[in-house]
């Protein structure tokens, strides 16, 4: 397996990708034929938008083929800058299999590397927290939606200030769903 930026020439493969991963009934009640989960044309949208970083959107390849990606876009807390981790997918056929894992230590590397002082997700704590995920709130950080404090949570980075506290805003695309 290998890691490495996005290029151009996947974006199908990723929005395919996302797609088949939330398609999944354990995220939801299936879907219909023929109708897309709303994480699939999300990535395209946050690529349209100013909080797009480019180097914090990242493909795992088997064999020549993208199976999994994860993507960080600029969000703030109150006016600083931090980072909105998701969505991370992969392929169902790939799944259990540490590609999502390897996905994960390659963005917060990327992340630490581009010196990002946070980064907030809103998932499963039983899963995030092997990569150092607390609860945001633990940090000072609120979700933009009161319900999902059980499962907002943050991962502050080398260039963290633990003195920015407050609500977390996501890229605008995140407001559509």
């Amino acid at each position: 397996m290998i890691i490495r930026r996005e290029t151009a020439a996947d974006v199908g493969a990723i929005r395919a990708v996302t797609a088949a991963a939330f398609a999944r009934p354990h995220f939801r009640e299936p879907l219909p034929d023929g109708v897309e989960p709303d994480e699939a044309p999300l990535v395209g949208k946050l690529r349209a938008d100013e909080g797009w970083l480019p180097a914090l959107s990242l493909v795992a390849v088997v064999d020549g083929a993208v199976v999994g990606h994860v993507v960080c876009t600029r969000g703030r807390v109150g006016a600083a800058p931090a980072l909105g981790l998701g969505p991370v997918s992969v392929h169902p056929d790939h799944q259990r299999r540490g590609v999502g894992s390897a996905l994960m230590h390659a963005v917060l590397g990327a992340a630490e590397a581009l010196d990002e002082p946070l980064v907030v997700l809103l998932g499963d704590p039983a899963y995030y927290s092997r990569f150092g995920f607390r609860p945001a709130a633990d940090h000072g950080i609120e979700p933009p939606v009161a319900e999902w404090a059980p499962h907002f949570q943050a991962r502050p980075l080398t260039a963290h200030d633990p003195a920015v506290r407050g609500v977390f805003t996501y890229a605008a695309p995140f407001n559509e769903l």
